[in-house]
């Protein structure tokens, strides 16, 4: 049984459509970013932040910028959404949402205990599109995103829903800012990950949604996914890289591939020194340096529930349009001689294919998920 991404869309600081945000991140455009002042006190704070004018809702309990992110992605979707109703049924369609913020930043305002619930998003959407069918929420810390992968596909495989909407979220808020700084990972420069001068991460916000159904003749076919858990540190992943690299065989090992079969991996590559040194060790290990390998972070900024659903997306439209192109490894040149050796993506490079892409995704908890996403046809399929 085949599950595929059949319709997908994004936003984020890169762009207010996926089709926006691929040709900037194709480009390796870096500039939009703004200093913001308003959330840490006497710090300007280097962020990716979405500009566009969201739509309104009504309902004091959903009234947060998470769910008009969520709104305003899903516009260009609608057509594709209410032919599924048609389709699969009211009660047969899943909504699945990942976040870590939900709508914190606004329950410090209005004290409505709704708005930090991390189910109000996707209680928000099974309401508006009056659905009646599953749905749930998932947080966990950065890997939120394509965790949520994970529990669509085992909610179809079990025939508890036909199809499910997967939506990553998350906005800009104090309580993840003030949390990175207080770790003393939050740069007030542009990220450089796996560079020698690197000191930190940005953060960003946005959204992605997805359409996930099984058997459809066309698509993004979800090829594999790989899970594990550190149980190392609450916020520092293990340096030797161990259960990472059990996630990525076990991605590898469902997805009946081999690394050489990998095309792209879109790193998930925060810009800290613990992440990229055991990310490069994690991937060294498997693929040397044979796989291209790129970050999208110094683009977008780390958007956390949302990260991995917006890099999702990039890759299911690099499979989708590409024409020779990889997305560029943004950073100053300088790469860690400490860190394992990986080939990084150079701008203005280009590539003979990419049916395979590899999305990888840690946070913390040492919660790892690796997500192979692909358009190949069957005679590319092995047994491992």
């Amino acid at each position: 049984m085949n599950i595929k991404i059949t319709a997908y869309n994004a936003i984020c600081n890169l762009g207010n459509d996926i089709d926006t945000i691929y040709k900037n991140a194709l480009c390796g455009n870096i500039f939009k970013f703004a200093y913001i002042d308003n959330y840490i006190k006497n710090s300007y704070v280097y962020s990716g932040a979405v500009s566009t004018e969201l739509p309104q809702i009504s309902e004091k309990d959903y009234d947060l910028k998470c769910n008009r992110l969520v709104l305003k992605t899903i516009e260009p979707l609608t057509a594709i959404i209410e032919n599924a109703v048609r389709t699969y049924g009211e009660n047969r369609i899943a909504i699945i949402t990942a976040t870590t913020n939900s709508g914190v930043e606004e329950f410090e305002k209005t004290g409505n205990y709704r708005h930090f619930e991390l189910g109000n998003p996707s209680q928000f959407l099974h309401k508006h599109l009056n659905l009646n069918g599953y749905f749930a929420s998932v947080s966990t810390a950065c890997s939120s995103g394509l965790k949520a992968f994970s529990l669509a596909k085992d909610i179809i495989n079990s025939d508890i829903a036909g199809c499910a909407i997967v939506i990553s979220v998350d906005t800009l808020a104090k309580v993840p800012l003030f949390g990175f700084n207080s770790l003393e990972v939050l740069s007030d420069s542009p990220s450089l990950p796996f560079g020698k001068n690197r000191r930190g991460m940005n953060i960003g916000e946005g959204c992605a949604v997805f359409m996930v159904e099984k058997d459809s003749d066309y698509g993004i076919e979800i090829m594999g996914i790989g899970e594990s858990s550190d149980v190392y540190h609450s916020t520092t992943p293990d340096p030797e890289a161990k259960e990472a690299i059990k996630a990525i065989k076990s991605a590898l090992n469902e997805a009946q591939i081999t690394p050489n079969m990998v095309d792209y991996i879109n790193a998930h590559a925060t810009g800290t020194i613990a992440n990229d040194l055991m990310e490069a060790k994690a991937i060294n290990s498997i693929f040397g340096e044979s796989v291209p390998v790129s970050s999208t972070k110094p683009l977008t900024g780390h958007c956390l529930g949302a990260a991995a659903g917006i890099e999702t997306a990039l890759c299911c439209k690099l499979l989708d349009d590409f024409k020779g192109r990889l997305y560029p490894h943004m950073y100053d040149g300088v790469y860690d001689e400490s860190l394992a050796k990986i080939r990084l993506v150079k701008p203005g490079e280009n590539f003979k294919k990419c049916e395979i892409c590899m999305c990888n995704s840690f946070g913390f908890g040492g919660t790892n998920a690796i997500l192979i996403l692909g358009k190949r046809d069957e005679k590319q399929k092995i047994s491992c």
